[in-house]
């Protein structure tokens, strides 16, 4: 059995990573999945509006940030 070719490389992750970092972010992780997907996980910044959260829990997170 052949050894197959690899999915992803370590340039394609080097650069995934260095384009995230120069666009203003903090990389948290980065998540390589078998298919070679490669997914950097951005930490949260304080200030960022949540637009995803509705009202209600947009109150609960600054309520417990205090």
């Amino acid at each position: 059995m052949g050894r197959r070719a690899a999915s992803f490389t370590q340039s394609a992750v080097t650069r995934a990573v260095k384009a995230t970092v120069a666009a203003g972010l903090d990389v948290a992780r980065v998540e390589v999945l078998p298919d070679g997907t490669i997914t950097v996980i951005t930490k949260r910044q304080e200030g960022v509006d949540d637009c995803g959260l509705s009202p209600l829990d947009q109150w609960k997170a600054t309520r417990n940030a205090s």
